[in-house]
């Protein structure tokens, strides 16, 4: 079992930048997928991005394709969400999510949650 705890959410301007931090207690942390998903007020939660367990491969949703970066480093237990170019329609708040099967955009294929960090960008 991973219990995950985000961080780094804030209020920005359009354009500016972010980086999102999740930290991950447990064990056997680098055998984990992780990912970033999202949710705006009165919409399901979305996907953003994904990375295999040793952070070679990542997958991202187009609407955040060349804008944002997921990373992670497996001896520190955290996974980043770097993001650049905000633009209103990233106002969401951003869940970090842990998975035990394969790189996917689903959020049923994630087993544990955080609970969140508020992202809210003013145009």
């Amino acid at each position: 079992q991973v219990q995950l705890v985000e961080s780094g959410g804030g209020l920005v301007q359009a354009g500016h930048s972010l980086r999102l931090s999740c930290a991950a207690s447990g064990r056997k942390f680098s055998s984990y997928v992780m990912g970033w998903f999202r949710q705006a007020p009165g919409k399901d939660r979305v996907f953003v991005a994904d990375v295999s367990w040793s952070g070679n491969t990542t997958i991202y949703a187009d609407s955040v394709k060349g804008r944002f970066t997921i990373s992670r480093d497996n001896s520190k237990n955290m996974v980043y969400l770097e993001m650049t170019g905000l633009k209103p329609e990233d106002t969401a708040v951003y869940y970090c999510a842990a998975s035990t099967t394969i790189l996917s955009p689903r959020p049923r294929e994630f087993e544990y949650w955080g609970q969140g960090t508020q992202v809210t960008v003013s145009s």
